[in-house]
């Protein structure tokens, strides 16, 4: 029924509602700069009224209404547009990363430049063109010097500062899996705050929009898909792995890996299963780290092991002006200090392993010439073995080309005596051992009697790394080879000490018949200035000058991809931040709007529960007087 104080009741609930109405309206513009911040609006409805159909009622014209309650307080999103905008980051973190670090390793290269690595081996090179004209004069030799520091001091300084580089990607990686277990601890915090609040019947926005807001920044760091089709269970996978489930946390770890510099792998914690990283910001580190600057840091030590061996190849040959022959220009660190290279591996005092980074053929060859011979070759390769077909009609040069296009981790190239030469290049697997010749092997006779590299074919006579003593599996032991240089040449390149304390120790031509060279021989010297342009073989690259002229384009071509590809996901990035504002920002004109709405419901509200009580005045002081 009717109470008589009905009216003041309404006039309450009216006041009640435009009140709350106006503190959200407040707390949108208090929160106008807040990052993730979504605007509230407060949902009003009309209160029940005082009759339901099929109940008894009194015989009145209809239902009679009971005002306005404010139902719920309800944040404006757009559920779609927030899961692309997640989505998004993960793009966006993954090139920024990207971006910055590829733009310090192309500052680094500084090319072309009078001090950059290429500017100062043309000037080596020059020396030597100089001191292969004038082999008497000791000023040549002392030029050669000079300009051989300069070169070292260079190549030195380039590897200092890729390390650095690759010391500064690490810590962020450390650092970026610290912000990642910190991100998953906070959104576990307020999934059981959301889980609270929801179970007593209230609705947690701006704990949502928190969470929200931090689920995009983990987006931004790792690939993640997020799940929330069960209120009472919010979840976040990666790489097919919870991160999340509820208020479960499952954490990541940086575990130094031995195999690769001791730089950290990313596991989860406790256990040692790895994660799969797809995006964000922490795959690109890994990526930059373990894949580009590696690489640049691999390639600098291909040019720098190449560069040596093939100098001192020449050197050790020649005399120096002091009659001195057999002195290397550059001294060599081998890995292993076994003249066969074996090398115990598995750490159990026994020898398991053959190191050997350059094998030579005993057999002079002819670029020119059809081998006349079926085979296939077997080369180690990144993630397998190689095999490279060779046939009767095929000269050595196209088969020489053949293994150097094989994708396979050894190359080849014939010596200034035509021999074959076999060399390890870097490895892209971590585990496999840098500049080592993991397997060679010939089903027909190529590197058998044709070039007089293996004693045998088929499996029974294959070199294999992974034993003891493989050398004796080449031509009896018989052949030149070189062990497996120590990690990173381009950190330790030195000049001879002996050629330091005596210039004339270099060497400028070679002799005859064993008797030291003539005194204006300079064959020797002009042999190793011819290294600049021939075809000698720096990894997959025919020479010094190729190789130079890829690696600044590769570098150069990284970086624009990079800066293209974030200046993409930025635009996209804000485009979808703007569509975010329009749909869910504060604007404060329509809040300043909403605010007058409601600033007038309640002060009609107030006037009628005025009129409410001068009626009930006149009804109750003054009737009956």
């Amino acid at each position: 029924m009717l109470s008589t104080f009905s009216g003041i009741e309404m006039g309450k609930r009216s006041l009640v509602a435009h009140t709350q109405a106006l503190y959200t309206t407040g707390h949108n513009l208090s929160n106008v700069a807040t990052e993730g911040y979504s605007r509230q609006r407060v949902s009003l409805a009309p209160f029940d009224p005082i009759y339901y159909p099929g109940l008894n009622r009194a015989e009145l014209p209809g239902q009679i209404g009971q005002g306005v309650s404010a139902e719920r307080i309800e944040r404006i999103r757009d559920v779609l547009l927030d899961g692309r905008i997640v989505a998004k980051a993960n793009d966006q973190g993954y090139w920024s990363a990207r971006d910055k670090y590829i733009l310090m390793v192309e500052q680094l290269y500084n090319e072309p430049s009078e001090y950059s690595v290429r500017t100062q081996l043309d000037r080596f090179w020059e020396s030597w063109q100089e001191l292969s004209v004038f082999p008497n004069e000791s000023a040549a030799r002392k030029a050669v010097l000079q300009r051989g520091e300069a070169l070292l001091d260079g190549i030195r300084d380039r590897f200092r500062s890729l390390s650095q580089i690759r010391d500064t990607i690490e810590q962020d990686v450390s650092g970026t899996v610290r912000r990642i277990n910190s991100l998953l601890g906070d959104i576990a915090d307020l999934n059981e705050q959301i889980v609270k609040v929801e179970a007593s019947g209230d609705g947690p926005n701006d704990l949502l929009d928190r969470r929200d807001l931090l689920v995009k920044k983990l987006s931004g760091l790792i690939n993640i898909t997020v799940d929330n089709r069960d209120p009472d269970e919010f979840l976040i996978h990666t790489g097919g792995r919870q991160l999340i489930q509820g208020r479960n946390v499952h954490e990541l770890s940086a575990y130094p890996d031995p195999l690769n510099d001791g730089y950290a792998e990313v596991r989860w914690a406790g256990s040692d299963e790895a994660v799969q990283l797809e995006g964000g910001r922490l795959a690109a580190l890994v990526e930059l780290r373990d894949v580009d600057v590696r690489g640049e840091i691999q390639n600098l030590d291909m040019m720098t092991i190449n560069f040596i061996d093939l100098v001192n190849e020449i050197h050790r040959s020649a005399y120096g002006a002091n009659g001195d022959t057999g002195v290397d220009f550059f001294t060599e660190y081998p890995f292993v200090n076994n003249v066969l290279g074996n090398y115990d591996r598995d750490g159990d005092g026994a020898f398991d392993s053959t190191y050997l980074f350059r094998i030579t053929g005993a057999n002079p060859l002819d670029a020119e010439e059809q081998i006349g011979l079926a085979g296939t070759l077997t080369l180690s390769g990144p993630t397998g073995d190689r095999t490279i077909d060779y046939f009767p009609t095929d000269t050595v040069g196209d088969l020489v080309s053949r293994i150097n296009n094989s994708g396979a981790e050894v190359v080849a190239r014939l010596d200034r005596s035509g021999r074959l030469m076999l060399k390890g290049t870097p490895a892209e697997q971590t585990a496999n051992p840098e500049f080592v010749i993991r397997r060679i092997e010939d089903s027909g006779q190529f590197l058998v009697g044709y070039a007089g590299l293996l004693i045998e074919s088929g499996p029974e006579g294959a070199y294999s790394w992974d034993r003891a003593d493989a050398v004796l599996s080449l031509r009896g032991g018989e052949l030149d080879y070189a062990v497996a240089p120590l990690s990173h040449p381009a950190g330790w390149i030195r000049i001879n000490p002996a050629v330091q304390r005596d210039p004339g120790a270099i060497a400028a031509g070679f002799g005859e018949n064993g008797r030291p060279a003539l005194a204006g021989d300079g064959r020797a010297a002009l042999a190793i200035a011819n290294l600049r342009n021939a075809p000698v073989m720096i990894g997959r690259l025919t020479g010094f000058d190729e190789f130079f002229s890829d690696l600044v384009a590769d570098i150069g071509l990284r970086g624009e991809i990079a800066q293209r590809a974030l200046e993409t996901e930025d635009l996209i990035m804000k485009e979808l931040q703007d569509m975010r504002s329009s749909i869910s920002g504060v604007n404060i004109d329509e809040e300043l709007t909403q605010m007058i709405k409601f600033q007038y419901g309640y002060t009609a509200a107030s006037r009628f529960i005025s009129e409410i009580n001068d009626m009930l005045d006149t009804i109750i002081n003054r009737m009956g007087v």
